[in-house]
């Protein structure tokens, strides 16, 4: 069996970039994907724009061409699938990683298709595939949904939106110039500050008009199938009719694969350790790159903050040879 230089997890952009990367120095490389390319990215919203400019969202300098400032989901696909094509990346696609040991000095992958030996190993996997769900009763009806697509097949319906991120209030707005009528149950007292800066005025304003309901301070109880139990900000209990429920609570790094792989997790967050200096984890040999980086804080690393991550490792595996 080919013992390779580098396998790495995940072909989302940052491990394409640690891809163009060693294909930049020499190295013998494999992505493995479980899904297409820029997998999470093709389960964004169909209509998401990204809050960072073209540029910065540009890999091994290969420049991004965006007609509008902030690009949204089909550039961006088209962006980093066409570099896959251009680049010939060596990619295996619908093929999940299902266990990652080391047995003298290489590591041995396992996937749902086949094995593989490496030298060294990267895990660029993200964050998306797991939501962070409510644990509340009927939070597995058929009607809960933690993704978010586009808005039409909520037209005329009755909609809760758990949340205030960007996923939040882009489900609100979308649904609500659907014909949706829209009520958000809300943890915090406010729209979240992260949210895009060119849409927290216009949420903020279908509050304050009513067009859009929010309850502030408030949980979310329990799904029935009809309705919805909340708690407001007062404490009382109330139940509302409801067809829908968009929880958009975040999702998580997939951790038991980050443990069963050997990485240390830490503190609250389970912030995964590695040298921030190399991105070489506890597992000698074996890096993190991407999102993944940052554990249950999911809003540290983006793309924008972890394109120098390749550099970093290649580099610090061609000085360790």
């Amino acid at each position: 069996m080919e013992i390779l230089d580098i396998l790495i997890i995940g072909g989302g952009p940052i491990g394409l970039n640690c891809a163009l990367e060693a294909k930049r120095n020499n190295l013998s490389y494999l992505i493995i994907e479980k899904g297409t390319i820029v997998n999470s990215l093709y389960h964004y919203p169909l209509y998401m724009r990204f809050f960072s400019t073209a540029d910065k969202l540009e890999i091994a300098g290969i420049p991004f061409i965006s007609a509008a400032p902030k690009p949204g989901r089909q550039e961006a696909l088209e962006y980093y699938q066409g570099i896959a094509r251009q680049k010939e990346i060596n990619i295996h696609l619908y093929e999940k990683v299902l266990h990652i040991t080391k047995k003298d000095g290489t590591f041995e992958i396992e996937t749902t298709k086949s094995k593989y030996r490496a030298k060294n190993a990267v895990i660029s996997t993200g964050f998306y595939d797991i939501p962070n769900l409510m644990d509340i009763p009927g939070e597995h009806l058929p009607k809960v949904k933690h993704y978010y697509t586009e808005p039409y097949p909520y037209a005329r319906q009755k909609i809760v939106v758990v949340g205030s991120s960007n996923s939040s209030v882009d489900a609100a707005l979308e649904t609500y110039r659907k014909g949706a009528e829209v009520t958000m149950i809300i943890r915090h007292s406010e729209i979240s500050g992260n949210v895009k800066y060119w849409v927290k005025p216009d949420i903020e304003n279908r509050i304050a008009e009513g067009s859009i309901k929010a309850h502030f301070n408030s949980q979310l109880l329990e799904v029935r199938e009809n309705s919805v139990i909340f708690k407001n900000e007062k404490g009382e209990i109330s139940e509302i009719e409801n067809d829908f429920v968009l929880a958009m609570t975040g999702y998580l790094p997939d951790f038991d694969f980050l443990k069963n792989s050997g990485i240390e997790l830490q503190g609250d967050c389970l912030n995964p350790l590695y040298d921030p200096e190399t991105m070489e984890t506890n597992v000698k040999n074996l890096y993190l790159a991407g999102v993944v980086c940052g554990g249950k804080d999911t809003h540290l690393w983006f793309i924008e903050n972890s394109r120098v991550h390749a550099e970093m490792i290649v580099q610090h595996i061609v000085s360790s040879d």
